[in-house]
């Protein structure tokens, strides 16, 4: 499976998408602001990526709103908060056969770009 979860309002995620010539690619993009990600998507990326909070984005603006960061969240919460709202996803989420790559970090991004090219 080739797959990029990615949030087409996130400039971010474009910059990413473009920079690594994605589009023209094998891959299946599915923006998760206009199609949610399912229970089993988010479960073949956890499966991927070992835990719900490596997926889970703390710059999401409503992890301020819901004053997240005084919480002690457990998996699950990590989990509901996902699948509840799109923004709480880390993106743009990357899967290549059985790689996960999670997020915008410069050493995510070059080593995307390696399993790409």
């Amino acid at each position: 499976m080739r797959k990029v979860y990615f949030l087409s309002t996130c400039s971010t995620s474009k910059r990413i998408i473009n920079e690594l010539d994605l589009r023209s690619k094998d891959f299946e993009f599915q923006d998760i602001k206009s199609e949610s990600i399912t229970e089993n998507q988010l479960s073949e990326m956890h499966k991927l990526a070992g835990s719900y909070e490596a997926l889970f984005s703390r710059i999401a603006r409503k992890y301020k709103e819901f004053d997240l960061k005084n919480k002690s969240l457990t998996e699950e919460d990590y989990k509901a908060f996902i699948l509840n709202e799109y923004t709480f996803l880390k993106r743009p989420v990357v899967i290549i056969d059985q790689q996960i790559f999670i997020g915008s970090s410069k050493a995510n991004i070059q080593n995307l770009g390696n399993a790409v090219n």
